[in-house]
């Protein structure tokens, strides 16, 4: 058992219980949509504060872009990039906020969760670091595992599925309870489709008009589809950051569907989408 900040996940015991949005700080140089944009501390601290302000529940800290063509960065350098920035967060009230990191390493996770982080966001659902699972069972920590083909490097080449909602279904049924077997709790466990990794534009849609089935799996789902190409594709229009309208869409898809949490870069707009359905719902 880590040890540190690590009560926060025991006080968090359910990964999430309503619909809620999880805003994005990359802290990296090469993001599709941001990247470079928060590199300096000041400008990443203001990003989080921005977050919190805006009504997102869950705040997702990535130091290694996953973009198609994108390289690995090596574990080391992402803890350079988080270290500082969890350090300035522990100074500041965001009551209510969880923390997220976003990554595919075991001890850049182990970190973040020494730092207080309660969850793990990592786009290999743990396959690319055996670790990764036990080091979640062991913390308490809750993960959301991500479907993916291939690799950021080559994952937008030849995507090909002969059934990519099936297909998709069963890897994160797959995923679910290899992590169960391990001894994560059902509670702590998030499943993400991957739109747009290693997806075309007809997979993504195929995706998005079948989130309920997977969100019959149980966990709660998290949607992804945040300024993405293919919402460029259909509105015909560039560059990501004109994608709100989009994104927002996509919001209200999911959340017709079942889905759960949604990982959005302009957390003020897509807030306020999910708080008219929600008021709708309840009327």
């Amino acid at each position: 058992m880590l040890s540190g900040n690590n009560s926060r996940i025991r006080e968090n015991p359910d990964l999430v219980q309503d619909a809620c949005i999880m805003g994005v700080l990359n802290v990296t140089e090469d993001s599709f949509s941001d990247g470079g944009d928060f590199m300096a501390l000041e400008a990443s601290i203001d990003r989080v504060k921005q977050i919190y302000r805006e009504g997102a529940k869950i705040l997702d800290i990535g130091a290694e872009s996953s973009r198609p063509g994108s390289l690995p960065v090596p574990f080391d350098v992402q803890m350079r990039r988080i270290s500082p920035i969890f350090s300035e967060i522990n100074k500041l009230n965001l009551r209510g906020l969880s923390i997220s990191i976003d990554t595919t390493h075991s001890k850049v996770a182990s970190l973040a969760l020494r730092e207080g982080a309660t969850i793990v966001n990592d786009i290999t659902a743990g396959r690319s670091d055996p670790d990764m699972l036990p080091m979640i069972a062991d913390t308490g920590a809750s993960i959301i595992l991500m479907h993916m083909q291939g690799d950021p490097i080559d994952m937008q080449e030849a995507p090909y599925y002969d059934d990519v909602v099936r297909e998709v279904t069963e890897f994160l049924s797959e995923r679910i309870e290899e992590a169960l077997a391990l001894g994560i709790s059902e509670r702590k466990i998030a499943i993400d489709p991957g739109i747009g990794f290693g997806k075309t534009l007809r997979h993504n849609l195929e995706l998005l008009d079948s989130l309920a089935a997977i969100a019959s799996l149980g966990p709660p789902v998290v949607i992804g589809a945040s300024r993405k190409r293919f919402l460029g594709t259909i509105c015909e229009t560039s560059p990501p950051s004109n994608l709100v309208g989009a994104t927002c869409a996509t919001t209200i898809l999911g959340l017709n569907a079942g889905a759960k949490i949604f990982r959005v870069h302009d957390v003020a707009q897509n807030y306020q989408a999910l708080r008219v359905w929600q008021s709708l719902r309840q009327n």
